[in-house]
Formats: C-alpha cells, sequence, structure tokens
C-alpha cells in the first residue's frame, strides 16, 4: 500500500510541475502577459486580486485583474495592459470607492 502511494503522489507532483513548467516555456516564445483581454471563463492563470489560482475562472470579459497570453507586442492593440497598468489601474479603482 506504501509503494502505491508513493506512485500516486510521484505522479501528481509530476503533473503539478509540468502544468507549472508550460506556461513558462510558451511565454518566453515571443508571448506576453496581457491584463484585461481575457474572456469570462479564458484567462490564463491566477488573477491580480489573488481571489483564484487557475485558468479560465474569470467572472467577467475583460476584467483588468485577468490575463491572456499574447504574441509579443499586440497587447496595446487589444486593447490591455501590462501587470503595472492593471495593478495602478485597480488600485485607482479601489481608492475610488
Amino acid at each position: 500500500m506504501m509503494k502505491h502511494n508513493a506512485i500516486i503522489a510521484a505522479a501528481i507532483a509530476a503533473t503539478v510541475s509540468l502544468s507549472v513548467t508550460v506556461p513558462m516555456t510558451v511565454h518566453a516564445a515571443g508571448k506576453e502577459k496581457c491584463y484585461g483581454v481575457a474572456k469570462a471563463g479564458q484567462n490564463d492563470c491566477a488573477n491580480l486580486a489573488g481571489t483564484h489560482s487557475c485558468a479560465a475562472q474569470s467572472k467577467v470579459d475583460n476584467d483588468p485583474g485577468e490575463w491572456k497570453l499574447v504574441p509579443a507586442g499586440t497587447c496595446t492593440d487589444l486593447g490591455g495592459y501590462s501587470k503595472e497598468e492593471a495593478k495602478a489601474l485597480l488600485s485607482s479603482s479601489a481608492a475610488a470607492l
């Protein structure tokens, strides 16, 4: 039973490590994070607010705290923001409340 549990744990660890390294590889291949362009349920990973840490969990279209990987140099053309711009936008929105 212990050997079976070790095999399962190793499989889970391998799966998690692959899910972490794949986006890094894609990001390095001419892609950039673009905030504010993801449609509901189509974000690529964790949001700036920290309310979720997974892909496909955004609740509304074009939330400035959600991001998608896009071809490098196209984010502004798509109407999106860099991470710094999105943080500034979100903090100014929160200050207005």
